[in-house]
C-alpha cells in the first residue's frame, strides 16, 4: 500500500495543562550524571563525548501489572526509579473504561512524576456520557525537557475496534520534539501490530520509516513493536537505526522469553552508552532503560 505521510496536531488542551502543571512544580533537571543500574554513577559529561540522555520505553498494560490489578501507584513507583529523561508509554487509557478506573493516565503519571507529556490516541470514541470526555487509547511520551511541538501521525493499522477490520492509516505513532541543551530532539513513540502475521508490521515499518524520514537532527524511537530484533519485518529499520540492545528479554515480565521492546537511536546523530531491562512485574511487560549521547553534528 502507498501511504503518504498524514498527521494531526496532539491536542492542546491535555499538553497545555500538563505544562501548566509542571510549570507550577517544576521538573527535576536532567542532569550530566545518571544513576547507573549498578547504583553507581555513568559519569557522562557533554563536553567532547556528546549530550547525556537516559530514556526508556514501558508498555504499561493499561495501569495493570503482570497479576491483571490496576495498581497506578505501583506504575508510578517503577517509572520513578528509571531516573529517565524521557520515556515512551504504550497501551496508556484516557478515560477509556472500568479497568482503569475511567482514568486519565497519561496526565496523572505526568503529574506524579513532574513531568511534561504528550498523548497520542490510537482509538478516541464518543463518550458514554454526553458532555463527558471522550474514551481514548494510545501512545504517550512523558519528558523532563520541555515538548515544543507535538504530532500524532497515521500508519498503517487493523483496528480492533471494528468488526470486520481492513488495513488503513489511523493515528497512534506519537512524535514530539524536546530540546535538550538547546538542540532538538525527534522522540517517536509506537506500538506495532500485535498479530502474529507480520504483513501489518511490515507496512508500519515503512510508514515509520517515511515519517522519520522527513526529519533532522538526533532521532530515538521508542515503542512496543511485537516482534523480535531478528524478525524479518523489522531488518529495514535498522539501515538507519541502532538498536540499543539491553541483553535481556522483556515478555512477559514474569519469566520473559522474548525482546518486544525497544530503544533505537539515529546512527547518524547518537549512540549508546549501556541499555538495560530492570526488574518488575508492574505491567506484564518489562521496561528498556537507555544512556545515549547525542550529537550536535
Amino acid at each position: 500500500m502507498s501511504l503518504r505521510r498524514r498527521s494531526s496536531r496532539v491536542p492542546q488542551l491535555l499538553l497545555a495543562a500538563s505544562l501548566l502543571g509542571a510549570l507550577l512544580a517544576p521538573p527535576a533537571a536532567a542532569t550530566s550524571a545518571h544513576r547507573s543500574p549498578s547504583g553507581g554513577t555513568d559519569g557522562v559529561g557533554g563536553a567532547g563525548g556528546g549530550l547525556p540522555l537516559r530514556v526508556a520505553t514501558y508498555n504499561i498494560h493499561a495501569g495493570a501489572g503482570m497479576d491483571g490489578v490496576f495498581d497506578l501507584d505501583r506504575q508510578t513507583a517503577e517509572l520513578r526509579s528509571l531516573n529517565a529523561d524521557v520515556i515512551g508509554l504504550q497501551e496508556v487509557d484516557r478515560h477509556w473504561g472500568s479497568r482503569s478506573e475511567w482514568r486519565d493516565l497519561a496526565r496523572e503519571l505526568a503529574r506524579r512524576l513532574r513531568m511534561y507529556v504528550s498523548f497520542a490516541p490510537i482509538y478516541s470514541l464518543d463518550p458514554a456520557e454526553p458532555g463527558g470526555p471522550r474514551a481514548e487509547y494510545g501512545v504517550a511520551v512523558l519528558s523532563r525537557h520541555r515538548i515544543v511541538s507535538a504530532e500524532n501521525h497515521e500508519i498503517t493499522r487493523l483496528s480492533t475496534q471494528d468488526p470486520n477490520p481492513v488495513p488503513a492509516p489511523a493515528p497512534g505513532f506519537g512524535e514530539v520534539v524536546v530540546r535538550v541543551l538547546g538542540l532538538p530532539v525527534h522522540v517517536y513513540v509506537t506500538h506495532l501490530d500485535y498479530r502474529p502475521d507480520p504483513a501489518v508490521r511490515v507496512a508500519q515499518v515503512a510508514d515509520t520509516r517515511r515519517i522519520m524520514a522527513e526529519d533532522r537532527g538526533p532521532k530515538i524511537l521508542l515503542g512496543d513493536l511485537n516482534a523480535e530484533p531478528a524478525a524479518p519485518e523489522l531488518a529495514p529499520l535498522w539501515r538507519e537505526l541502532t538498536d540499543a540492545d539491553p541483553g535481556a528479554p522483556t515478555f512477559p515480565a514474569q519469566d520473559p522469553v522474548k525482546r518486544i521492546d525497544f530503544v533505537a537511536v539515529s546512527k547518524d546523530r547518537a549512540g549508546v552508552r549501556r541499555a538495560w531491562v530492570p526488574e518488575s512485574l508492574a505491567s506484564d511487560h518489562r521496561a528498556v532503560v537507555a544512556d545515549l549521547l547525542l550529537r550536535r553534528r
